[in-house]
């Protein structure tokens, strides 16, 4: 949750995506943008950078085929998030969209175009640097966007690519402070934002946006489950997403996220299965980070059911995973998979082995009440 919430932060403070709606005009490269942004959401980066460079070919003065460029490292950043070899390339191509955006702005200061592109690109540099807990540049990059935002939504207010960002403001303005306290002091260079307003709004776009309907449908799954805990009506929109594109590993991840938030065990082993099979035949995308996460559900469900063995083979690869990938702080899988790992120690009454477990769980930091389970169960063995 730490980690979505430096997310939301660099979103709220970018009002990223509203930029999503103008293309050159010629229908080739209308239709160039819209493949490519299909081929980017199912993880065809090399096909989607072919179609955007036909873009930047056609049109060399006009921002949207650099800008989409960026966006196929934007999500292999997200798809990736220790990774940050992206970083750099990721903010020089943003530099470049700004730029070409400043050039029709000296020329016309309310040039819608570049209004769109430049707000954009702000904020996902907004977006990078609150990902990386860069909380300055991100809260420039976000004062510097908000203006710039605001003007498109006054000049074509009946845009629904531009009611996403608005929509993405409007919610996480007043939610992430109400969150996560330290993020209230950069708060101050920000308007209040109206959560019911923006959840509306985001509705609206991933039904009506031409080019920002996926990600809004995409943000507006991820409020549901993380902060709304509308499990139910989450659900259909990740299914839908990853119906649409099979590829994308966090849409396939949320349909397990969320069939298991909705208590539909035999639908959580189905969906992180077909994961785990997916992660072992190495197909791109499934890396050890979503393997170490399917392997968690799988030996909660195995645990629930009373197949410990099964269960502590799961875990133990999830805890082994974990040392692998946790190098600045423990994850919350990690501490969950060893207080589990100590529980059905407990279950099976392997006391000794137990009591390690929850000694070694109170020596990472608390996750979800972990520590004082742990300090429970090291009184009173947890029994099944």
């Amino acid at each position: 949750m730490a980690r979505f919430a430096l997310a939301a932060f660099g979103l709220l403070v970018g009002l990223s995506g509203s930029c999503r709606c103008q293309s050159p005009g010629d229908p080739a490269s209308d239709a160039h943008i819209r493949s490519g942004i299909d081929l980017v959401y199912n993880f065809s980066f090399d096909s989607a950078a072919v179609e955007f460079r036909s873009v930047t070919a056609a049109h060399p003065d006009h921002p949207a085929g650099y800008f989409f460029l960026a966006m196929i490292d934007w999500w292999r950043i997200v798809s990736e998030t220790g990774n940050t070899s992206y970083d750099e390339r990721f903010l020089s191509q943003l530099d470049k969209v700004i730029d070409l955006c400043d050039k029709r702005l000296d020329t016309n200061e309310h040039d819608l175009t570049a209004l769109f592109y430049k707000g954009g690109a702000l904020g996902f540099q907004g977006r990078l640097y609150g990902n990386r807990g860069d909380w300055i540049k991100a809260a420039n990059a976000g004062r510097t966007a908000l203006p710039i935002v605001q003007e498109t939504y006054r000049l074509a207010p009946e845009n629904d690519d531009i009611l996403f960002g608005m929509g993405i403001y409007n919610y996480y303005a007043e939610i992430i402070p109400e969150q996560y306290p330290f993020v209230k002091p950069f708060m101050m260079f920000f308007p209040k934002g109206d959560k019911a307003k923006g959840i509306a709004q985001l509705r609206e776009a991933s039904t009506k946006a031409k080019y920002a309907d996926v990600e809004a449908t995409y943000f507006l799954l991820q409020l549901l489950f993380n902060f709304e805990r509308q499990y139910g009506e989450a659900l259909p929109l990740a299914v839908r997403l990853h119906e649409r594109y099979p590829n994308n590993t966090l849409f396939h991840r949320y349909v397990g996220r969320l069939v298991a938030a909705t208590g539909d065990w035999e639908g959580t082993t189905r969906v992180f299965a077909e994961i785990v099979r997916d992660a072992e035949a190495k197909r791109p995308g499934y890396d050890a980070t979503v393997d170490r996460e399917a392997r968690y559900y799988l030996g909660i469900r195995e645990m629930n059911d009373h197949r410990y063995d099964a269960a502590l083979t799961y875990l133990y690869r999830c805890d082994e995973l974990s040392r692998t990938l946790d190098r600045e702080e423990f994850s919350g899988f990690m501490v969950l998979a060893n207080l589990k790992i100590g529980m059905i120690y407990d279950a099976l009454g392997k006391r000794e082995l137990a009591l390690k477990q929850y000694e070694k769980v109170l020596g990472m930091k608390d996750f979800q009440q972990s520590h004082d389970q742990a300090s429970q169960y090291r009184k009173t063995p947890f029994r099944s």
